[in-house]
This record gives structure tokens, sequence and C-alpha cells, in this order.
């Protein structure tokens, strides 16, 4: 501190007045702390990224490696010069007491915000660093750091405030109670926001990796961040939705994990069968049907008991709508079941049927509904692709038909 007390003595000297020496003095030594802090802050600076980069480079942790990228060694090299301004402005400023007090509450702000930012650039790293890890890859570690940091900044800023004002905590409490709505008004996103990121981590809602569909954004797609304010979607068309947190808890979507996580991907899907192709088959058409081989014992033992039920109720067969009788939907039916058991690609031990549906003006809807084993959605469409080629080449060979549009036209012409 000699160095301030030697500039004002040199300006004593030359017999300036006291208050012309003083503020000569002052501005001289503002000028040399300026400087020495500068110089200092360049120094240490270099040596304090040099020392983490040679530590990052010899340690298996890749934590130190992202504290580098997080240019934390900078932030806390900016301490050092920070203190000495704050041990030094005592001595500057000693005869100007209010100034004092001015660059005293001042340096003590600057010294909050940049604890702060070495706080914020310590948990950036420690969250690059808990991403790459398989155990917290799917968790929404965004929302973790921003609700410690809201926290903290909450602190910071009330540290702040009793600072400048000169004010203690309970009037501080009793002021922002009084301005709670105005500061709910305001922070309503924020907060909402925080309570939906409380809500969806506890609640496991959604992960980072989720396939979620959302129609009222138009999400349809894997999940990428979760943060405080947002969710972010990258869409299959490679497009990027962003979504409200709170949204999440307030709308309706739809998460795909659960279909992930089990044995099989649903298929649910119908063709339409034309109501006036529907007919009774034939005594003499069933030699042929026997050579569909996945029809062959199912017809045997139906129509036994067919022929059976006839002859112990006196059904008169020579018009065939009596009795009981095989059509050719119902043998159609039958043998897609049979096809989708046989079927590699579909797992047997999860719900399978084929059924009616109500019918409707455009025809009879027949419903496969069944489990893929293969989840990957490529090969789940390449499945169900293969499985609907063979369904509607095979309509066909029981004398059926499937409804289109255009051929009702061309009827009505």
């Amino acid at each position: 501190m000699k160095i301030f007390n030697w500039a004002y003595d040199i300006f004593k000297s030359l017999n300036f007045s006291d208050d012309v020496s003083s503020y000569l003095n002052l501005g001289v030594n503002i000028i040399i702390l300026v400087v020495v802090s500068y110089i200092l802050d360049f120094i240490f600076k270099k040596v304090f990224i040099i020392i983490l980069a040679i530590v990052a480079a010899k340690t298996k942790s890749s934590f130190d490696d992202f504290l580098v990228a997080n240019k934390t060694a900078k932030y806390l090299a900016h301490l050092l010069p920070l203190l000495f301004i704050y041990k030094t402005v005592p001595v500057i400023l000693k005869k100007f007491t209010y100034w004092e007090d001015f660059f005293e509450k001042g340096v003590k702000i600057y010294i909050i915000i940049l604890s702060l930012w070495i706080t914020r650039s310590i948990f950036n790293a420690l969250k690059d660093y808990l991403k790459q890890k398989p155990r917290f890859s799917d968790k929404p570690i965004d929302s973790y750091i921003q609700v410690i940091m809201i926290v903290l900044w909450i602190f910071g800023i009330t540290s702040f405030v009793l600072i400048m004002f000169d004010t203690n905590v309970k009037t501080l409490v009793t002021t922002f109670g009084a301005i709670s709505a105005l500061i709910f008004l305001i922070f309503k996103d924020t907060i909402l926001g925080f309570v939906a990121s409380i809500s969806v981590s506890v609640n496991d809602m959604v992960r980072i990796g989720d396939w979620i569909t959302m129609d009222k954004f138009g999400a349809d797609g894997d999940v990428i961040e979760i943060n405080l304010a947002t969710v972010k979607v990258r869409n299959f068309d490679n497009t990027t939705t962003t979504i409200p947190t709170y949204s999440l808890i307030s709308d309706s979507f739809k998460n795909w994990r659960g279909m992930l996580d089990s044995d099989g991907r649903r298929i649910k899907r119908h063709i339409l069968i034309k109501a006036n192709s529907v007919r009774f088959i034939q005594s003499e058409e069933l030699e042929n049907f026997k050579k569909i081989q996945h029809l062959t014992a199912y017809i045997e033992h139906r129509q036994a008991d067919i022929d059976k039920y006839n002859a112990n109720n006196g059904i008169d067969k020579s018009v065939i709508v009596n009795g009981r009788n095989l059509t050719n939907l119902g043998l159609f039916r039958k043998y897609i079941n049979q096809y989708i058991q046989s079927h590699p690609g579909i797992n047997k031990d999860m719900h399978m049927m084929v059924r009616h549906l109500q019918p409707t003006e455009k025809g009879i809807p027949l419903e496969i509904y069944c489990f893929s084993k293969d989840k990957t959605w490529l090969n789940y469409e390449h499945i169900m692709a293969d499985i609907f080629d063979h369904i509607m080449a095979s309509v066909a060979h029981f004398d059926l038909e499937i409804f289109e549009s255009i051929t009702n036209q061309k009827n009505n012409n």
C-alpha cells in the first residue's frame, strides 16, 4: 500500500492546495489500481488456465476437461484481483468516505456476481459430465441445474439488495410479500416451468431420448433436451419443435417409451371388404379351399361340426341359407389369423386377433391386431407391409373384393 501513500506525498510536496493534492492523488492512485489489477488478472488468468489444462490432460476423469471448456479457471482468476481491489479501496479513498462506501458496495456486489458465474460454470461442467454417463443420459439434468441456479440467483439478488440499500432481511421479506402478486405476474412462466420440471422429474413422465407425440404443437419425435422452460423434440423429419415444459402436465401427450420397453410393437390396421362380395361356400368348393395349408385342418374340423349340427336338427340343405354354413369371409378371416400366427416377425406371446368392425358405407372393416417382435421403426414398417401385401394379394382367392372409391364411382356410372 506504500505506493499509494507515495503518490500522495509527491503531490503534497508540489505545494498544491490540500483539495487539489487529494484529487490528483486520487486520480493517480485509481490509475495505478486499475493497471496493477489488470496485470494481476492477466497473470493469474494465464496461470490458472495453464494449471487446469495440465491437470485435465493428466487425469483420467473428463470432469476437469469440462471445467476447462466452461472457462472455470478464467472466472476463478478474476477473484484474486478483485480481492486486491477490495483491500486497496479503503486506503485510496480514506479521505473520501462517501466514495469509499460506494466503491466498497460495488466491489461486494461484483464479488457476489462473480461467485455466481463461477458456480454456474462448475454446474455446467457437471451437467456436461453427467450427460455422457449412461446412467444419467436420459435424465433432465438441465432442469435440475437451472433450479439450483435460480435458488442461488435468488440468494444473490437478495444479498445485492441488502448491500445496496443497507437494509435487513426482515424488511426485504416484508417488501417482497407486498409485491408478490407483481413478482408472480412477471415470472409466471418461470414459476410454472419450475413446478412442471419438478413434476416431470418426480413422476418420470418424460426422459431425454423418449419418443413423444403432441399434436397440439406438431411434435412427433425424440426428446433431445429438457430444461426449466422448454422441452425440445427432434421430429422424424429432422425439424425441431419446442414445447413449454408446463404443457407436459397441463395438456395431453403420448409417450412411446412403454411400447419400446415392452415385448412388441402393435400392428392395428384394417382393410375394407365389399359387403356384396360376402357369400356362403358351396360344398363342392371346399376341396379347393382344403388345398390351402393354413385352412386344411380347420375346414375338416369345422365342416364336421356343421354337418353334425345340421343333421341332428334336420336342416333342409337344399336351400343353402338354411342351417349353419361356412362363408368366404369367415374362411378368409381364419386364414389371416393362421398366417399371422405363423409369421416369424410376430410375437406369439402377445394379443393376436382378426376381427370385424362395425360395417360402414364403404364396406366391412376387417382389422388385424397383433404385435411385431421388432420395435425399430424401419423394421416394424417392413413387417407390417409384408403382412398386408400378402393379405391383399390373397383376397381374390376367397372371391372377395376390397373397397375402392374409384371402383364404386365406375359402378355407379
